[in-house]
């Protein structure tokens, strides 16, 4: 099973750049290029979050209309820039979105791998919280495929990255998510974005991955006083390849035209 993960697309209005600079719809337009020449074809497409900047209708329709044809199957969680019931309208023919509160799902028709998605995000805020709720949730759909592999899918990340200005808006309660994670070793990888950048980390007992953007990425400043920041770095997805008797495997794939190909290796 192959699956590509792209995130915090951050579309606008047509003809309007992202934060006044960047044609954010552009570049999420040549990422869908890049997805559909891959070979083989993924079997599922996952988004995780940002998909528009400020939650409004008109950019809702840019992204309903760009994704309409990349031809796969699609599964979208919201983030902190999208607004949860113009989301909820924009994506209403997923059968498997509920009609009221937290966009929460569980969907395991596209193959070995099961896909859990969590939505962390607070309305009107931009930070996460795994809350009460959410962990009563979680807890009772792992428990009902408890030898199936599955992927969390999350918006923010429930850890410090060491970028403080992106930290402020993490997912809080993290460490009880990690409890619950714990207890299940099937889950394959948390997936995650927000970030803006590729990163790793053991995080519940598996692994935990953040996707980078297709548009812009939150400058790499470790220092405790570092002013925010952003990059027109080369924009990437992640593609997850699961093969039994391996497991999975996450590969990191920049988006773009590049030199090559040379008959060596």
């Amino acid at each position: 099973m192959l699956i590509a993960h792209l995130s915090d697309p951050h579309l606008r209005p047509r003809g309007q750049l992202y934060q006044g600079v960047i044609d954010s719809n552009a570049m999420f337009e040549a990422a869908l290029a890049h997805l559909a020449a891959l070979d083989p074809r993924p079997d599922l497409v996952l988004l995780t979050g940002d998909v528009v900047d400020e939650g409004t209708a008109e950019e809702y329709a840019v992204a309903g209309e760009m994704l309409a044809g990349i031809g796969l199957p699609l599964l979208v969680i919201p983030g902190n820039h999208d607004e949860r019931e113009a989301f909820r309208a924009c994506f209403k023919a997923q059968a498997h979105l509920p009609a009221t509160g937290p966009l929460h799902f569980a969907v395991g028709d596209h193959g070995p791998v099961r896909i859990v998605a969590l939505d962390v995000t607070p309305p009107g805020e931009h930070h996460g919280d795994f809350d009460d709720a959410t962990a009563s949730w979680l807890e009772a759909v792992l428990a009902t495929e408890p030898e199936r592999p599955i992927l969390v899918m999350m918006h923010q990340p429930p850890f410090a990255s060491g970028i403080h200005y992106i930290d402020d808006y993490n997912c809080r309660n993290g460490e009880r998510l990690a409890a619950i994670l714990a207890r299940h070793a099937n889950v394959e990888r948390v997936l995650c974005g927000h970030i803006h950048r590729f990163m790793q980390l053991r995080f519940g007992g598996t692994l935990l991955v953040t996707a980078p953007s297709t548009t812009t990425a939150i400058a790499l400043r470790l220092a405790p006083d570092a002013e925010p920041a952003s990059y027109v770095e080369p924009p990437a997805m992640l593609l997850h390849q699961w093969r039994p008797g391996t497991g999975l495997i996450t590969h990191f794939v920049p988006i773009g035209r590049f030199a090559g190909p040379f008959d060596f290796f």
